[in-house]
């Protein structure tokens, strides 16, 4: 885009102060320039004053402006047409594994830990727009929302549409979970690739063991971030279901095993973090926007148009009327 003019050598308008000091020269030399007649007495002349002296100076006036414009000139003004192109030089893949067992409605994040959780993964998939993302959700069993991909409209449309419901297997499959996010990564192509696996208990279902599912991780060199979501205490959870369908919420011991994520995250060179409010998970994944960074190569383009020759032209037709002027209209008598 066009950035504007630029001079390639400022340092030529320190010529400028040249024109005051022309401007005094002027004033004290401006009557010598005139030719003058010395009578003992004008008592039989007639004195008229030609109105053409007192534009005299207009002579002066165009030859500092040409002088002005030449040292505008010499400071080589330019336009710089600016245009950028931008190539992912190293991108990610990465699968999102997301809990969405029952106890994710529990209300010790706002509005709860699934609303609050779509939330901040919403604003991740945005700022990643060089590499491709795919969902996977579980409970007490798993399954791909969507494969890795590079359309962001459709992961984030996916994660919209993540909510509980009763048709998955309840319980907590991290394994299972951890697996089939493994799967989806395994064939791809990608420089590095990424499991972001974020839970809310433990390991209570289904039928791999997490450990089985780390060391898959490991053979196809994914990275594994781990996520512990709950507060410490106790929270309002999901007790009961009411006859209408909807639940009843009790105080229930928040249970997260800790120690399964952080061996899940060491063995396979990632890290494991722990988000017990709205505030601190929106940190959490921002510390892995940061630490998963997208080599992408900008390649910038200079189309310089040099704008020195219309000032130039204006600077010689000034001088060329000013000659003219003085040896015509202007000129002097003896």
């Amino acid at each position: 885009m066009l950035e504007g003019i630029e001079f390639l050598h400022k340092q030529m308008f320190w010529l400028l102060l040249l024109l005051p000091l022309a401007i005094v020269w002027y004033l004290f030399t401006m009557k010598k320039q005139t030719a003058e007649l010395k009578i003992s007495s004008v008592k039989g002349f007639k004195i008229t004053k030609s109105w053409l002296s007192s534009l005299r100076p207009v002579l002066f006036v165009f030859r500092l402006l040409a002088l002005g414009l030449l040292i505008t000139a010499l400071a080589r003004p330019r336009t710089v047409d600016v245009s950028s192109k931008t190539k992912t030089t190293r991108g990610i893949d990465i699968v999102m594994a997301i809990d969405v067992s029952a106890s994710m409605l529990a209300k010790d994040l706002l509005p709860n830990r699934l609303e609050a959780l779509k939330k901040v993964a919403s604003q991740f998939i945005q700022g990643r727009p060089n590499d491709r993302i795919g969902l996977v959700e579980y409970a007490g069993e798993s399954y791909t929302k969507t494969p890795i991909t590079s359309d962001k409209s459709i992961v984030l449309r996916s994660l919209r549409d993540i909510k509980y419901n009763t048709i998955i297997e309840g319980g907590t499959a991290i394994g299972m979970g951890l697996a089939t996010s493994v799967n989806r990564l395994k064939d791809s192509k990608a420089k590095s690739k990424v499991i972001i696996l974020l839970t809310d208990g433990v390991n209570n279902s289904g039928f791999i063991d997490p450990k089985i599912a780390s060391e898959l991780a490991v053979e196809y060199g994914i990275k594994t971030y781990t996520i512990g979501l709950g507060t410490n205490g106790m929270a309002l959870s999901p007790i009961a279901m009411k006859s209408n369908g909807s639940f009843q919420y009790g105080r229930v011991q928040v249970e997260i095993d800790e120690e399964l994520l952080k061996e899940i995250a060491e063995v396979t060179g990632g890290k494991y973090f722990r988000a017990t409010n709205n505030k601190k998970l929106e940190e959490i994944y921002g510390e892995i926007n940061k630490l998963e960074k997208t080599e992408v190569e900008e390649f910038k383009f200079y189309n310089y148009e040099e704008k020195y020759r219309p000032l130039v032209l204006l600077a010689g037709l000034l001088l060329l009327l000013e000659l003219l002027l003085r040896y015509t209209i202007f000129r002097s008598f003896i």
